[in-house]
């Protein structure tokens, strides 16, 4: 457990809470597996949101994300609404390079799966949309502009396709202790 600023703590002291808490919360984990390509395609339909990292140079920048998911090409589309000068926006235009994770945890805390792609996003042109682009990006949920202070002018929607290079989904079943 990390030290946290402000905690007064001793050595002795922090190894003893660490200790507690490592005994109130003992599991084991029963079996970690990889998904099948079958089984990332379903859990990717069925979700429709993820985290979305970028990156510039060193610095990270993660983003909750909802997107469409095309299962026969293994492609992602996404609707990402930025202000001009936003952190976002200045994060898509520095790398296209991306990771995308979406996860959920099921059976009270027992079972957890996470898929992981990463490759390059691509920016569409509103011009070179076709009906099959059109069908992903109405799945996708739609972000909710009222949230922002803005107004809704003053927002730029993009469209964004995602052809991970990379596809993998872990599933991890964890026995717990306390039960």
């Amino acid at each position: 457990m990390p030290e946290r600023r402000g905690d007064r703590r001793t050595g002795t002291e922090l190894v003893y809470y660490r200790t507690q808490i490592s005994q109130r919360t003992t599991m084991a984990l029963a079996e970690e597996t990889e998904m099948t390509e079958a089984e990332i395609d379903a859990f990717l339909s069925r979700h429709e949101t993820g985290v979305l990292a970028l990156a510039d140079s060193d610095t990270p920048y993660a983003i909750p994300i909802s997107y469409g998911y095309d299962a026969e090409s293994a492609t992602f589309y996404m609707r990402l609404v930025s202000t001009p000068e936003s952190e976002k926006r200045q994060f898509l235009e520095s790398s296209p390079r991306v990771r995308l994770v979406v996860y959920e945890e099921s059976d009270g805390g027992r079972t957890y799966r996470s898929v992981v792609a990463v490759g390059t996003i691509d920016e569409i042109d509103p011009e070179d949309l076709t009906a099959a682009h059109i069908e992903q990006y109405g799945e996708a949920k739609r972000p909710l502009f009222e949230i922002w202070g803005q107004s809704k002018p003053d927002l730029n929607i993009q469209l964004y396709e995602f052809e991970p290079t990379d596809l993998s989904g872990r599933r991890t079943e964890i026995e717990r202790d306390d039960e």
